[in-house]
């Protein structure tokens, strides 16, 4: 069987509404009547937007059209076994039958006519919804609350949703039984939840970690000490170990977005003063004399033997 994109012959985006698939089709129906174009494809043009427009403007056959999925225009697929068994006309394979007589055999079904002999019609599920929702890595690490506005066959209705601890870019939340109302006994559908991660002035994400960038003074790394520094659940002591060198990742457990399986890495970088007071230049004078430390002096050798 090949899949017809009623919502492309329209002209329609796949959430329009009643109203939206209405005036579409009544304009193609305009344009493409066999009595007012001379196009050579308008009679073909108005029997498939008629097509069209009669799956789409009743709510049933509607979701369950849409409960197809959405293979490209043309292509060859096959819906799921259950509409074999529900829908196909007598003994009929779906070789044998077009997307248009499937969905009217639907419809003859659910009438109860005289051709079904069928008392009951297929549970449809609800529709998925799909959408992106944007946050703080502090509400990131805390969960939040948001307000979300969903558009379906029932109109638009707006669901508070919860989002857990912990979330990360590019997870996938499902909430499920949240999505549009099922038909005939069908399951609600659900809604997927994209995160993502606005981006921190202080803090970037990688995964559930968060790094951070740590400015020393060349003897808070040389001597050690204890510095505060930011986290997202405020400022705390970090120790910083007596020659520490630039590029090391100090790790706080526990601190990244999710509490109990996630770290916060402070990642050193030694600043120096951009200017000097004169007791300043001669400590650093004196240093310099006494000093055997020269920190060229391997990095060289081990260049050497690459």
């Amino acid at each position: 069987m090949k899949y017809k994109d009623y919502y492309a012959i329209l002209g329609v985006p796949r959430s329009a509404d009643l109203d939206e698939i209405k005036k579409a089709y009544r304009k193609l129906a305009r344009t493409y009547h066999p009595d007012v174009s001379k196009s050579p494809d308008a009679e073909a043009r108005f029997k498939e937007a008629a097509e069209a427009y009669a799956t789409l403007k009743d709510t049933t056959k509607r979701a369950a059209y849409d409960e197809l999925g959405h293979p490209a225009a043309g292509a060859e697929f096959r819906p799921p076994p259950q509409w074999q068994q529900d829908f196909a006309p007598g003994s009929a394979s779906f070789e044998d039958i077009d997307l248009a007589d499937l969905l009217a055999a639907m419809g003859r079904g659910q009438a109860g006519g005289a051709g079904s002999g069928r008392r009951h019609a297929m549970p449809i599920k609800g529709r998925d919804f799909e959408t992106s929702v944007s946050l703080t890595l502090e509400d990131a690490r805390r969960g939040s609350s948001m307000n979300l506005t969903l558009a379906d066959a029932q109109g638009e209705r707006t669901l508070q949703v919860t989002i857990p601890p912990g979330a990360c870019q590019d997870q996938k939340l499902r909430l499920r039984g949240k999505g549009g109302k099922g038909m005939q006994g069908g399951v609600d559908g659900d809604i997927y939840l994209h995160i993502n991660l606005a981006p921190h002035a202080v803090f970037r994400p990688d995964h559930h970690d968060l790094y951070f960038d740590l400015l020393l003074a060349p003897w808070e790394a040389a001597l050690g000490a204890e510095v505060q520094v930011p986290t997202l659940d405020g400022a705390v002591l970090l120790t910083v170990p007596a020659g520490t060198r630039a590029g090391r990742k100090l790790r706080l457990r526990g601190r990244g977005l999710a509490a109990d399986k996630s770290d916060l890495y402070a990642i050193v970088h030694i600043d120096v003063p951009a200017t000097l007071t004169e007791r300043e230049r001669e400590l650093y004078q004196e240093l310099a004399k006494v000093s055997a430390f020269n920190p060229r002096a391997n990095a060289f050798k081990e260049k050497a033997h690459v």
